[in-house]
């Protein structure tokens, strides 16, 4: 590719580029949510036990997010450096970050793996998982353990094909995986009847398919940036500032683990298993939520990040407010079908009349206030796109660690009444307030921001 190629992110328009960059990214967020909750819709639907067993792997869902912050904390804080590298021309640079990165995704994937091997029925029982749904849990997580490299390397990796602006790429990357589980699950859980066993199977295959697609793009032709031998030996000025960058992503998405085990701990003291069943099912409806703003987000940082770099203020500028105006149009919409019809949302995941009653009221509750969701998204993705890791932190563990997690343990001595839906109460209050402490900390920072620009 020339030069000129790799600029288009400069100079084509921000509107029509957005929509060409998030279109893809949207659609491979909802394939790759596909994931996490295919699993789950089978293993809720089977015969017999399907209730407790849907509990069980949800209860694996904190350690799966774990996973998986570990893979942002690599690429979601490299792929923005490198973006920021090509608008400043210094290409050498930007594949070193992407080639520093690939060498840290092997090391996390290998203590991840042993870990996880060694200590995760310790972990399970910790995380919420009962006498009734430990054997459950067990089962999934030692055979999805085996399978972290592909998860790292596809979720890790796949960002810096993203930033590169191959939207339509990294879209396939979790298409074939995504696809490919639909396919694998039915087969292995019920056509040979392995239960747990089988849809963990069917994910690691699944993402071993996509680790082989994202490694031959990125080793190949058609990449601006590739991995090269040469640059993978780790350098601390280009991996480090990486890794402070996507230490906010990593908290974003750790914190949801730590938040899933209060949740579970707290639902089991006062509801039993049926309420950390209905966790399950309100934790996946809130995935789907979610999902689609941060692949609007993916599609936006290319564009914020190397315009950034490139001294393009007017650009970042339309771009963020661009961003904002989607995502705040699609959180308005999926709010509204969720409070309009919760019932739909929960049968997607269980056939037991019991779990579907309880979950349906917990759901209007839980995401009262998901209408806000975009504003959060639009902000924080774009705190990280410019390089602003402090300021992208704060955000994340205000919402989490000093708003949702200390309301999760206060609100069922307010609400004495009905404790279980007190600790679901949690979420919309720091959802509230957080969206309060972002905006006004996102209007003082980005102008400063953009005041430092060169005109």
């Amino acid at each position: 590719m020339s030069a000129g190629d790799k600029e288009f992110l400069g100079k084509e328009p921000v509107g029509k580029l957005l929509f060409r960059l998030a279109l893809p990214t949207v659609a491979a967020q909802l394939i790759n949510m596909l994931y996490n909750i295919v699993d789950r819709i089978y293993i809720g639907h089977m015969p017999g036990d399907g209730a407790l067993a849907l509990t069980g792997v949800g209860v694996c869902l904190p350690i799966i997010l774990i996973v998986s912050a570990f893979s942002a904390l690599v690429g979601a804080g490299g792929a923005p450096r490198a973006s920021i590298f090509m608008g400043r021309k210094e290409y050498d640079n930007a594949e070193k970050t992407l080639s520093n990165s690939f060498t840290l995704q092997i090391a996390i994937s290998v203590l991840l793996t042993a870990v996880l091997l060694i200590w995760g029925e310790d972990l399970l029982l910790a995380f919420g998982a009962s006498s009734n749904t430990i054997g459950y849990a067990s089962d999934y997580l030692r055979i999805y353990a085996i399978g972290t490299i592909f998860v790292e390397i596809t979720l890790g990796m796949n960002y810096f094909i993203t930033a590169q602006g191959f939207a339509k790429t990294g879209m396939l990357s979790v298409a074939i995986g995504a696809v490919s589980n639909i396919i694998l699950d039915p087969i292995f859980i019920f056509g040979f009847g392995m239960g747990v066993k089988g849809a963990a199977l069917a994910t690691i295959i699944s993402q071993g398919l996509s680790a082989i697609w994202v490694l031959s793009f990125l080793f190949g032709k058609k990449t601006f940036l590739k991995i090269r031998a040469r640059y993978m030996k780790l350098e601390r000025n280009i991996f480090l500032p990486a890794l402070f960058l996507g230490m906010a992503s990593f908290i974003m998405q750790a914190s949801e683990s730590v938040i899933n085990i209060c949740y579970n701990s707290s639902l089991l003291k006062y509801g039993g298993d049926i309420a950390v069943g209905a966790m399950t099912i309100l934790s996946s409806v809130m995935q789907f939520a979610m999902l689609p703003l941060q692949g609007l987000g993916q599609g936006a940082q290319p564009i914020v990040s190397y315009n950034y770099g490139a001294g393009n203020k007017d650009r970042v500028k339309k771009a963020f407010f661009c961003l904002l105006r989607v995502s705040m149009v699609y959180a308005g919409l999926i709010w509204a079908l969720v409070q309009l019809f919760p019932s739909m949302f929960a049968a997607m995941f269980t056939s037991d009349d019991a779990l579907r009653a309880f979950a349906v009221p917990a759901l209007r509750v839980y995401m009262g206030a998901a209408v806000l969701f975009g504003i959060q998204m639009a902000c924080q993705i774009t705190f990280t796109a410019l390089g602003e890791a402090t300021a992208s932190s704060i955000v994340a563990i205000t919402r989490k660690f000093i708003l949702l997690i200390p309301f999760m343990y206060i609100f069922p001595y307010i609400f004495t009444e009905n404790q279980t839906m007190a600790v679901f109460m949690a979420e919309p209050a720091a959802d509230v307030l957080a969206v309060a402490f972002t905006s006004v900390l996102f209007f003082f920072r980005f102008r400063r921001t953009l005041r430092r620009m060169p005109s």
